[in-house]
């Protein structure tokens, strides 16, 4: 199987999944990653990694969709505006 198009995902000892996968950043975000691994080794007082702040972020976060207006539904016709079919064809 390809790793590039099928990551690998394995069980961790704590009852999680762990699924690696490479994904392109621009430096700017891996600057904000990085003061985000910062924010985190404060709090937590230990090194962290880029990787467990983007996990700490991703569990923390809402999801992304959250914050996001809901789709409008197109309102109904009501029936007296629905053209009429003739029973002549």
């Amino acid at each position: 199987m390809n790793d590039r198009v099928t990551p690998p995902m394995h069980a961790t000892p704590d009852g999680e999944a762990e699924i690696a996968l490479v994904i392109r950043l621009p430096w700017e975000d891996v600057a904000r990653l990085g003061q985000e691994a910062g924010r985190l080794a404060s709090q937590m007082q230990r090194p962290v990694t880029l990787d467990e702040a983007v996990s700490h972020r991703l569990r923390t976060r809402p999801a992304a969709a959250a914050h996001a207006k809901p789709m409008e539904q197109p309102a109904a016709a009501p029936v007296s505006t629905l053209p009429r079919l003739s029973g002549t064809a």
